[in-house]
């Protein structure tokens, strides 16, 4: 999921390029490093053989502004094409927010591309990732050459899921940014997706320190405020009732045999035997007391509805315009 740092007021989002061996994945980083204005990127950092083949990664952070005060940015990995580097596959996969799929349209590179996308979603599985639970995009490129594949057989053939598809030519940059569009925004609908379907926290009811419980229909404000007017009228350093008293029955029954008794003694006497002092005793282990379970759905409440704000201000600002 997007990473949110509130300490650094930072929004970083993971996105993958995957695919086989000079399929286009780091022709497509290279030429959005090219075009995106300097201040806005920071450095490719490519490790490569002669063959210009990708042995680690690629890594191109793209900072897009400030957003509601949060710095955002986009990290864009590649991985090795070839396959003994699988290994390397499956660390970069680790954390990925979304995945772009880099095909090579030629007929003679299909084995390649199924080899490639089944190793990805195995890869995805290892990492614990849900494959039909992640945003992903199809790129088929090399649309350029004379010889290739027809969209409705590469589809029929590498996407059986149905994921968005686009059509590319990454050495003339014709739909790089088209699919970088469209993979960011898949990244932040899943994500705003996953925040505002989240379930909060199960609140008990709340108890005054008396022990008893308050109305459950009550707001945890209210509930507070009513636990807080309970224990001003009956402060706990007596009970008038001693049968109202919801702690042990034998500590119940003493303290009515004790009244019983000095009721019997006196008579009539004029002076009467003050009440016992009785004191609900609370366990010295157990559940976390309710203020503090409530103060800590209240945070996490704050804590969504910030993310939510976030991700509409970085809606409107990416492809509001």
């Amino acid at each position: 999921m997007v990473a949110i740092n509130y300490g650094f007021r930072e929004i970083s989002c993971k996105i993958v390029y995957y695919g086989p061996g000079l399929s286009g994945k780091t022709t497509n980083l290279q030429y959005v490093h090219d075009r995106v204005p300097a201040k806005s990127r920071g450095d490719l950092i490519s490790l490569a053989t002669e063959a210009d083949r990708t042995l680690y990664f690629d890594f191109l952070p793209i900072h897009v502004g400030d957003i509601g005060g949060f710095a955002t940015k986009f990290q864009l990995y590649t991985v090795p094409g070839q396959v003994f580097y699988n290994a390397t596959r499956k660390l970069v996969l680790r954390g990925v927010d979304g995945i772009v799929f880099v095909a090579d349209s030629q007929p003679s590179k299909m084995d390649e591309n199924i080899e490639s996308l089944a190793n990805m979603y195995e890869n995805l599985r290892e990492n614990d990732i849900d494959p039909k639970q992640i945003p992903i995009v199809m790129q088929y490129n090399k649309r350029d050459l004379p010889d290739i594949a027809t969209i409705a057989e590469l589809e029929r053939t590498l996407n059986p899921e149905g994921w968005p598809y686009t059509e590319a030519c990454a050495v003339e940059g014709i739909g790089v940014f088209d699919t970088m569009k469209r993979i960011t925004k898949l990244v932040l609908e899943d994500t705003k997706r996953r925040t505002s379907g989240a379930a909060g926290p199960i609140i008990p009811p709340a108890l005054n320190r008396t022990g008893h419980a308050m109305p459950a229909g009550m707001p945890a404000g209210q509930t507070e405020r009513a636990a807080a007017r309970s224990d001003r009228s009956s402060p706990g350093i007596a009970v008038a009732n001693p049968t109202a008293f919801a702690g042990p029955p034998e500590q119940t029954a003493s303290v009515a045999g004790s009244r019983a008794a000095a009721s019997e003694a006196g008579g009539a006497a004029t002076r009467r035997e003050p009440a016992p002092v009785v004191r609900p005793i609370l366990p010295s282990s157990g559940p976390r007391p309710a203020g503090t379970t409530i103060i800590a759905a209240q945070r996490s409440t704050r804590i969504r509805r910030r993310q939510r704000s976030l991700f509409d201000r970085l809606f409107g600002w990416l492809f509001g315009r």
